[in-house]
């Protein structure tokens, strides 16, 4: 169809504004273009000009300090220091590794077996990460390294921070240590930090260190880096610093800790002090120990095999690892139940002639002769093991295995620490779960003087005692704070289910062990008024005595080898009017509770009520000389200015 001359000029119209249209785009492209095209040859010349003779960009991880362990004090217990190092990246290296390495040998010491496994290692992994090839480094050995890195292609010397354990094996089973990342480390992370693949990253493996290992680790920073068509660096163009992991705070005195240890000397022993207040844990000891600082770079197979084969198990954190068969310390659970289920009052007596007659077995008592006649709180006292029997068949494991529970035993605790365990507290539906079998009442005896299945930690039988102590559900606590924030104490509620007459029997039975005439602890009380102190003995045995044995005499423990022996157990508290500090001490293999453990545990106690070293008139004036002389002989850490914040050391 013919267009109208109107038709023909409006088209021409909008075809003219098209194209203008058109020409403006095209126009304001090609400015753009212009203007970058002479950034780029003006004001960027110089580094497109190094680029293109064969330098390029690349960016490098810094890793980050990590965080500060303090104990309560301030102190520090796990810090960083400097380190010097050197690093090689394959495929900046030239081409030929070996050649660099034997180039690097002339400067610092380097054997045929180390260079061998350099190359054995820079064969298995990736040609772009980074593989340090020294450490430790004086700054000499340094200065010469990066002095001649042009004849070194791919080698750079690092200054770094490496983890530093100033007190040494005090307190290696709480914090744990640090150590390179190992393949198996990163299979158990679903998206690892790209740091953790830094040549020898430490991290966090067990213990606090282990658990907190997030918290600790701090944030990677960066570098961006000029390097040569050789891999060497030409300079560095930017620099954002890593941010220093948190410091966290423990509750732990590192004073105590270390009078603990060596109070506990060679033994096979483990010692825990509880706030009986808030549930800090002022002390948690593992004898013997171990130098955390061996594992930080990679512990020698030499080291390693010597902790292993030691039979004291140094590896070993026995306060929340190891369970032991609690003996008379379970007692107080067993009286608190019958009092509870009203089986029994503190006045109810029960005749002991040395023995229990039970379906032609007989149960005996750890006095052969009997302790005659003995109520509620003699049975305590003197620590008559047939009263316990007679409660047991009238009160049933059931009641003893809830209090149990209540009391903190057969409970997991909640403490960033490694494989803490859970006890057991048994009861008939767990041995049938567990064993297929149906409890027995020859079962409940021996379960009621801490024996048969019992089983607890040191830290469970602290618990227990701070609970029984004072009146109130409080549960143990480690951390003080995070980056100076303090940890909520919670308010515990009282004990649900147990009265304060039946509490206040089990203190006064407890009292009389320590300050009763006929006391099993007597020896090992606190002679301070103000410092009274309330506990109960306890000796597990871990071997069968034979009835032709007892016929003949049951063998006195130091004439058996050091394995066959009781172990030794200890809880206390103090002071009786207003508890403060709980303790529990467990000897393995060190005989009776009241010979080995009481007396340790004492002094512990003391130091932590004290402050400081127990003053020697706290106990009996015949044991002064001796605790002066032992006191004398030990190696204390010298008092230290506390240091707080996120110094480094």
């Amino acid at each position: 169809m013919k267009k109208s001359p109107r038709e023909i000029i409006d088209s021409a119209r909008q075809i003219s504004r098209r194209g203008l249209m058109l020409g403006l785009i095209q126009v304001g492209t090609a400015s753009v273009l212009g203007l970058k095209m002479r950034s780029m040859q003006l004001d960027h010349a110089e580094e497109f000009r190094m680029l293109s003779d064969g330098n390029s960009i690349k960016i490098r991880l810094l890793p980050p300090a990590r965080g500060l362990i303090l104990d309560r004090q301030g102190l520090i217990i796990a810090g960083n220091e400097q380190n010097y190092r050197v690093t090689l990246t394959r495929e900046e290296a030239g081409g030929d590794v070996e050649l660099v390495l034997r180039r690097l040998a002339e400067l610092i010491p380097m054997s045929e077996t180390r260079i061998a496994e350099l190359l054995d290692e820079f064969g298995r992994r990736s040609a772009i990460t980074p593989i340090v090839l020294a450490d430790r480094l004086t700054w000499e050995q340094f200065s010469a390294i990066a002095v001649n890195a042009p004849s070194l292609p791919g080698v750079t010397p690092e200054s770094a921070l490496s983890r530093a354990y100033p007190r040494e094996g005090d307190l290696a089973h709480v914090m744990g240590y640090v150590g390179p990342v190992s393949d198996y480390d990163l299979s158990r992370i679903e998206e690892p930090d790209p740091v953790l693949r830094l040549p020898d990253f430490q991290l966090g493996k067990i213990g606090v260190e282990g658990r907190l290992e997030e918290v600790l680790r701090g944030k990677a920073g960066a570098r961006r880096v000029e390097v040569n068509s050789t891999g060497r660096e030409m300079r560095e163009l930017s620099r954002q610093e890593g941010e220093q992991g948190s410091t966290v705070q423990l509750t732990v005195d590192a004073a105590l800790q270390n009078y603990a240890a060596q109070r506990m000397g060679e033994e096979s022993a483990a010692a825990v002090v509880m706030d009986c207040e808030t549930g800090e844990l002022a002390a948690i000891c593992s004898s013997p120990s171990f130098d955390p600082n061996l594992f930080v770079r990679g512990i020698s197979n030499t080291d390693y095999r010597a902790l292993m084969d030691h039979d004291h198990r140094p590896l070993a954190d026995k306060t929340v690892q190891g369970v032991y068969p609690p003996g008379s310390t379970f007692k107080m659970v067993t009286l608190m139940a019958g009092l509870e289920a009203g089986v029994i009052n503190p006045g109810t007596r029960y005749f002991c002639p040395g023995h229990t007659e039970l379906g032609g077995r007989r149960f005996h008592c750890w006095r052969r002769g009997g302790h005659g006649t003995v109520d509620a709180i003699k049975s305590l006292e003197e620590s008559c093991d047939v009263y316990y029997y007679e409660l047991a068949q009238r009160v049933g494991i059931d009641r003893i295995a809830i209090m149990a529970r209540k009391l903190g035993l057969g409970v997991r605790h909640d403490l960033p620490m490694s494989a803490v365990a859970e006890g057991i507290a048994p009861d008939r539906e767990w041995k049938l779960a567990r064993h297929g079998q149906s409890w027995q009442i020859g079962d409940s005896l021996n379960a009621s003087i801490g024996q048969g299945y019992v089983l607890a930690s040191p830290l469970q039988l602290a618990v227990m005692t701070a609970r029984i102590a004072s009146g109130r559900a409080v549960s143990p606590r480690l951390i003080r704070s995070i980056d100076g924030r303090r940890e909520p104490v919670p308010v515990w509620p009282e004990l649900e289910g147990i009265s304060a007459a039946t509490l206040r029997v089990a203190r006064m039975g407890m009292d009389a062990v320590m300050n009763g005439g006929r006391g099993t602890a007597r020896a090992s009380r606190i002679t301070r008024e103000e410092w009274r102190m309330a506990g109960k003995t306890g000796t597990s045995q871990v071997r069968n005595i034979t009835a032709a044995e007892r016929a003949r005499g049951v063998i006195s423990n130091d004439q058996l080898p050091w394995n066959r022996r009781d172990h030794a157990l200890f809880v206390a508290y103090a002071p009786y009017e207003a508890p403060r500090y709980a303790i529990s001490l467990v000897v393995e293999h060190g005989g009776g509770g009241s010979a080995a453990a009481a007396p340790v545990a004492r002094d512990i106690l003391l130091y932590a009520l004290n402050g400081g070293l127990p003053p020697l008139d706290a106990v009996p004036p015949e044991q002064r000389a001796a605790l002066e002389t032992r006191h004398n002989e030990m190696k204390l850490y010298a008092p230290e200015p506390p240091r707080g914040g996120r110094t480094r050391v």
